[in-house]
């Protein structure tokens, strides 16, 4: 058992040394990107409620 678990850890450490980690700047315009596509669907999701919304109280 213990042998396993050494071997896991080993194997870890092999495979986070073939990661290849984003550099400063693309990680800020990912997160840039991120950010404002979910500003954009809350803001469509903020209206398709509002509308549908609009229209039961008309209907109600």
């Amino acid at each position: 058992m213990k042998e396993k678990i050494i071997a896991f850890f080993t194997d870890v450490v092999k495979e986070m040394k073939k990661v290849t980690w984003p550099k400063k700047d693309d990680l800020r315009d990912s997160t840039v990107i991120v950010l404002v596509v979910c500003l954009i669907i809350a803001a469509f999701v903020y209206a398709v409620d509002a509308g549908v919304s609009a229209v039961l109280q008309q209907i109600l």
